[in-house]
């Protein structure tokens, strides 16, 4: 075999060491971006980014990617990983503090002691204050979760475990997750059943056209009275004017949200937290990791998990003469026009693997034989191709 290829790296953010040390020998950190082969991002924003042409991945350490032009990418053949699941538990835990926030005066409670921290009978004057900020035990309380994928999961199985009633609502509910929820967990047929009978909702669903101020002043009224509303997902899936009035008027009592902005630091009846929710050390090193290691199995062997952009699929490693990767357009005639260069060229296709994903499709290709030099450039020439990389190949 050729020697393993020498890549180079660039790092928008911070990227916890054990992440990058996971690259095997061969692989460095560039600061310029014209010479990397991936990169690794967190919260950077990437949507006015131009792309060098030899970029041919970006790997997210979290799990949202609206900061990742993600069309831009596709068009240019750039695969898009993410790594969902990394941050979940970290992100669980957070959400069960937003929990006891919603449900306590806890923050109240504090500010008091420490606006009255020099009075002398601060112990006194306490017990008579904390009937101020009294609250309610959870515990035999209904939260409603929407969205039930890798954290909505953990959020739920864990309100079971503190004395919760759950109802839980995802039409695309995934295998996965099914296996891990709690039989204890109802299963609601819409959102507005969530709605009418939770006392707390929690929403963990991802930002899309669709799902944008998914909690209007129209979901609000659909709620009971004095609802407490808990969102760790994204700022733009709720209507923060909308619900603006309704912490007002008491509609809603308590909103608690991991995503400060110009609207939400000012909410009445509100915790607005700064980001918190995957910023621990655990979740750092978890998504850095998967991170790194579904990028260098895509640069090395062409596999790709956890891509949002093209579909998952893993060839393993090649055992033959060559490997050669194909991005391209989900139309007709596509297969069997890559298919024909081959054959023409007396090439026997060892293995073939292609996914469709909406648009776009991936194909890899495991071949006997040596390539002929100009492979790339001719197999670019098939309208609807994206990008050819010859992946691995013997001498």
């Amino acid at each position: 075999m050729l020697g393993p290829k020498e890549r180079k790296i660039f790092c928008l953010n911070n990227i916890a060491q054990v992440g990058l040390e996971k690259f095997r020998k061969g692989y460095s950190v560039t600061k310029n971006l014209d010479e990397a082969a991936g990169i690794l991002v967190r919260s950077a924003d990437m949507l006015s980014m131009e792309f060098p042409e030899g970029l041919r991945a970006v790997a997210r350490a979290g799990a949202g990617v609206n900061n990742i032009p993600i069309e831009k990418c596709s068009e240019k053949g750039i695969v898009v990983f993410n790594t969902p699941g990394a941050n979940a538990n970290s992100v669980k835990e957070l959400v069960l503090a937003g929990l006891l926030l919603a449900s306590r005066d806890i923050f109240g409670g504090i500010k008091w002691i420490r606006d009255n921290s020099t009075e002398a009978e601060i112990s006194k004057l306490a017990e008579k204050a904390k009937k101020n900020f009294a609250g309610h035990e959870i515990s035999g309380k209904t939260l409603g979760v929407i969205g039930l994928g890798a954290i909505g999961v953990r959020v739920a199985n864990a309100a079971v475990a503190l004395g919760m009633n759950v109802l839980g609502f995802d039409p695309y509910l995934s295998v996965k997750s099914a296996w891990m929820l709690s039989p204890m967990i109802k299963h609601a047929d819409t959102a507005e059943e969530v709605y009418a009978a939770s006392d707390f909702i929690t929403i963990h669903v991802p930002a899309m056209e669709s799902t944008k101020k998914m909690i209007n002043a129209e979901a609000i009224s659909k709620m009971k009275p004095g609802i407490k509303i808990l969102n760790f997902a994204r700022d733009v899936l709720v209507d923060e004017l909308a619900l603006k009035e309704a912490l007002t008027s008491g509609q809603v009592a308590k909103y608690i949200s991991d995503f400060p902005n110009a609207t939400s630091v000012n909410l009445p009846n509100s915790v607005i937290l700064p980001h918190l929710g995957a910023s621990t050390e655990e979740a750092e090193d978890n998504c850095a990791i998967m991170a790194a290691v579904q990028l260098q199995d895509y640069l090395d062997n062409g596999n790709i998990t956890n891509s949002v952009n093209f579909p998952e699929l893993n060839a393993g490693t090649c055992g033959a003469e060559a490997r050669v990767a194909i991005l391209h357009r989900n139309i007709p005639n596509m297969l069997s026009q890559i298919t024909a260069f081959f054959g023409n060229n007396n090439l026997n296709i060892e293995n073939l693997s292609n996914k469709a994903r909406g648009g776009y499709a991936y194909t890899l290709l495991d071949i006997s034989h040596k390539m002929p030099d100009d492979t790339v450039e001719r197999l670019k020439e098939i309208n609807g191709v994206l990008r050819v990389r010859r992946v691995k190949e013997k001498n």
